[in-house]
């Protein structure tokens, strides 16, 4: 059973917990947004590419029992 406490105690101890969060700077926050939007596009043009590939050799196989 989860014991009660009180709120004013809750949020000072994650305040306290919060304190010891080693936080990034803006740089490395940039830097890691710039390079997950990076791999974000990567990914949709190897989907995209990897789509159209498919749907080319699946209208060739199901064209060519016609």
């Amino acid at each position: 059973m989860a014991s009660k406490s009180n709120p004013l105690v809750f949020l000072r101890q994650v305040r306290s917990e919060t304190a010891k969060v080693t936080w990034p700077s803006r740089r490395e926050t940039v830097i890691s947004t710039v390079m997950v939007l990076v791999m974000v596009v990567f990914a949709a043009l190897f989907f995209f590419a990897a789509d159209q590939l498919i749907g080319w050799i699946l209208s060739y196989v199901l064209q060519a029992g016609n």
